[in-house]
């Protein structure tokens, strides 16, 4: 039976420490994650090929890319609870191939970090570990909280965030990065745009001149993050962030997925944006 996106459904709930779901299949890397940060890492037994942390889970049978999950290969691993996400386009027939097996199947679809917190509860209520849930989402919280105390002050850098180089791909309203950027201690550009991220003319860019620039490219495309790359751009050169210098390459992974790792991303952030203050 399916589980919606607000918990309800066929699961069986039950007291922190009584798993009533012992079996989890995670089609994507964040769910992954909220898994291992509630202590289900040993009930996870099948993982989409995109999940790379923790290192406990790497021998976790695989059932393909998380645009491309092989259905059957999840239903062959008998899962108690399949959990599905919304968070990359293509991913809604990978959640419908998965529904059509009759599985019992959470679909997570954050947008802001609020988003987040509340797929954590989701996840702890549908494994039987609410306790752990509120307590993960407690601790995440005093460590946000920590990061603007120390950056509250200094003014905030505008920042340019970029997910994709060509063509130029840029968070919206309707993105975390708003909010994690916003902890950190800066100003998203184009953070008013009402999407979750949209493709932008370069001169558009250009024509907010961020103080910052920050590459956090998705996918493989990562290995080949360079600043000097942006710097070099032709007409990039009276930017801000490129004539102070201040473009930095950051790991996808801390960022691109909603889950537990975002905070520590807003950890880094705050020491890139506000080195003396963080």
């Amino acid at each position: 039976m399916p589980v919606d996106a607000a918990g309800a459904g066929g699961t069986t709930h039950a007291a922190d420490g009584e798993p009533s779901v012992r079996r989890i299949v995670s089609l994507a890397p964040s769910n992954t994650e909220i898994a291992h940060f509630l202590g289900l890492t040993d009930r996870v037994v099948g993982v989409c090929n995109d999940s790379d942390f923790p290192a406990e889970l790497q021998g976790a049978a695989r059932v393909g890319m998380d645009l491309n999950i092989d259905a059957d290969a999840v239903a062959a691993l008998s899962p108690d609870l399949v959990l599905a996400s919304l968070s990359v386009p293509g991913m809604e027939r990978c959640v419908e191939a998965v529904k059509s097996r009759g599985l019992p199947t959470l679909t997570l679809d954050p947008k802001r970090l609020e988003d987040v917190f509340r797929d954590i509860r989701l996840v702890g209520r549908a494994a039987g570990v609410p306790g752990r849930a509120e307590a993960l989402n407690a601790s995440l919280q005093r460590r946000l909280a920590a990061v603007e105390s120390a950056v509250m002050g200094p003014p905030r850098p505008r920042v340019w965030w970029e997910w994709w180089p060509r063509p130029l791909i840029s968070p919206g309203s309707r993105s975390w990065m708003v909010d994690i950027v916003h902890i950190a201690g800066g100003e998203l550009i184009f953070g008013d745009v009402d999407r979750e991220s949209f493709t932008v003319e370069e001169e558009r860019v250009l024509l907010q001149d961020p103080e910052v620039a920050v590459l956090c490219w998705c996918g493989t495309l990562q290995r080949k993050q360079d600043p000097a790359k942006l710097m070099a751009r032709p007409g990039w050169a009276g930017v801000r962030a490129v004539a102070e210098r201040r473009v930095f390459a950051v790991d996808e992974a801390l960022f691109g997925r909603p889950g537990p790792r975002l905070v520590e991303g807003a950890e880094l952030l705050a020491k890139v944006f506000h080195p003396r203050a963080a």
